[in-house]
């Protein structure tokens, strides 16, 4: 029998790439010949073993229902696991046979013969092509001198006319703001100011139908991009000033180009320059207001424009949470806004991007206890131990001996683990179960057990703050609410629902009599003895 051969990393060494185009191909037919290249490839340290996978023979684990039978569901499940348990073995022994042992021997020396002859005479080629230069006849190719090439004079022709394009086209809309339009018609106001503000216009048009953050990843803009951009930007800078000599329409296109090109480049940097540009943009204009020579409408940007920007930063974060309170701009009949309240808008929503995020990266010595929650709307949960009723939401019934990252508690600001069970607290109050379902003590209505995550329904409506399960016994739960209400559902035995009575509730019920109109300030539950 072959040896089974364990997992390789593969490293092609360039100056071995002439010896490998000379093998013998033939020799790859047999075993014999695969044999020697393939101890060819590890004397050259070009395939390094890696360490042998373990073998699993472990099924699926059979959870303990405490004498519940199972629906027809939940034997579907077993049956599931078990034949995938068995698929998954069979693959791994068909893998370990001799015969695929000696496949995967001659797939990695076909690779490595490939990679020589490809390297030697495909890109080679590519690289003497794009060089014009003769052949190098060592057997290797550089190709880091290819995309680091000398500046051609292709290039220079490019950037010299980009340059002198944008420079020609500033000069041309300064030249048309400072001088006075030519009289009209009949001796009226001529409009070839209108010419500057549709170039302008023309641009924001692009910029707006632009995907969000298409000029973010800067790496893949080539340089010449990159100063194109920041020349566009230093002009716009200065025509938005009231003191610049474009008019009205002008500045506040201006402005608005500048934004839509902050938010596509998607830096910190950038919608801080913005809000700096609006900001002095705005004393200037209140320095006109004492001096008594302000023109109207001076010093205002479309609101529609600013706030379709800010509702899509908005929607990037991904909260359901109540937005309404946040500071908007006000809008003037003409559907324009202030640059200073729009500056102060926009600065606060990158204060609250920062806040939600710092959040994400407290570490627990820090974490504190108190009113609000300390982790943000999207966070990194880590689940681990027993499964037996899926109260880890991690598909199989298995124990889960490390650490694991559940994607399905992403959005959980509150978790608690119950008997067999887990509860989940949302940040808008609302309330998720699974796990082990005997007794209602998920609240879902009923005793079946839950394999994701399902929301209760609260009879008045209430936003859940906390919520305590019984870690003995046969489970049950408690809710508090931010006003200070409790629910209760569960095993009744003993009357620890508070209900005056020990019947089940399997859905959560207000907890009334002496609580009935009182505010409660905290909630837990002793653990069974």
């Amino acid at each position: 029998m072959a040896l089974m051969i364990p997992p390789v990393k593969l490293k092609w060494l360039e100056h071995l790439n002439s010896s490998w185009i000379t093998e013998d191909s033939e020799s790859i037919a047999t075993r014999e010949g695969v044999s020697v290249l393939y101890s060819k490839l590890l004397a050259n340290k070009e395939a390094v073993l890696l360490p042998q996978q373990v073998l699993c023979l472990k099924g699926p684990q059979l959870p303990d229902f405490e004498r519940e039978s199972l629906s027809s569901d939940e034997q579907e499940h077993y049956l599931d696991a078990l034949l995938s348990s068995q698929l998954a073995l069979a693959k791994m022994v068909c893998s370990d046979s001799p015969f695929a042992a000696a496949l995967r021997k001659r797939v990695l020396v076909l690779q490595r013969i490939f990679y020589a002859l490809s390297n030697k005479y495909h890109d080679k080629g590519k690289v003497k092509q794009q060089q014009h230069s003769p052949e190098n006849n060592s057997g290797s190719t550089d190709l880091h001198s290819v995309s680091e090439r000398p500046r051609s004079s292709t290039d220079a022709l490019i950037e010299m006319g980009v340059r002198t394009g944008l420079s020609l086209l500033f000069a041309l809309l300064r030249q048309s703001w400072m001088m006075p339009p030519p009289p009209g018609p009949g001796g009226g106001p001529g409009g070839n100011i209108n010419l500057c503000n549709d170039v302008i216009h023309t641009a924001i048009d692009v910029v707006s139908s632009l995907p969000p953050l298409s000029l973010a990843n800067e790496s893949k803009i080539p340089p010449m991009g990159l100063d194109c951009l920041a020349q566009v930007t230093t002009f716009l800078k200065g025509v938005t000033m009231p003191n610049s000599g474009a008019d009205i329409l002008g500045r506040r296109l201006a402005s608005e180009l500048l934004l839509g090109l902050a938010s596509q480049r998607g830096s910190l940097r950038y919608l801080l320059e913005w809000i700096e540009m609006a900001l002095a943009a705005s004393a200037v204009v209140s320095t006109m207001e004492e001096n008594k020579v302000l023109q109207s409408q001076e010093g205002l940007i479309g609101y529609d424009c600013f706030m379709n920007i800010l509702m899509q930063m908005r929607r990037s974060l991904g909260s359901s949470a109540d937005r309404s309170q946040w500071r908007e701009p006000t809008r003037t009949s003409d559907g324009l806004c202030s640059l200073y309240e729009a500056a102060l808008c926009l600065f606060e929503e990158v204060c609250r991007m920062a806040s939600d995020y710092s959040r994400t990266c407290v570490s627990p010595d820090s974490i504190q206890t108190g009113e609000a929650p300390v982790v943000s709307e999207t966070c990194e949960v880590y689940v681990w131990g027993s499964n037996s009723s899926h109260q880890l939401v991690e598909g199989t019934q298995e124990k889960i001996l490390q650490p694991k990252l559940a994607a399905s508690f992403a959005d959980a600001q509150t978790i608690e683990a119950g008997q067999y069970c887990t509860f989940v607290i949302s940040s808008d109050g609302s309330v998720r179960a699974c796990g082990k379902g005997s007794y209602g003590r998920l609240g879902l209505g009923d005793s079946n057990n839950q394999s994701t995550l399902k929301k209760l329904t609260f009879e008045p409506h209430r936003a859940i703050k906390k919520v305590s399960s019984s870690k003995g016994s046969d489970g049950h739960t408690l809710a508090f609410t931010t006003e200070g209400e409790v629910f209760s559902w569960g095993d009744g035995d003993y009357g620890k629902l508070g209900h005056g009575n020990s019947s089940t509730q399997k859905y959560p019920k207000l907890i009334q009599g002496p609580l009935q109109g009182k505010v409660g300030v905290h909630l837990d539950i002793t653990p069974f003895i």
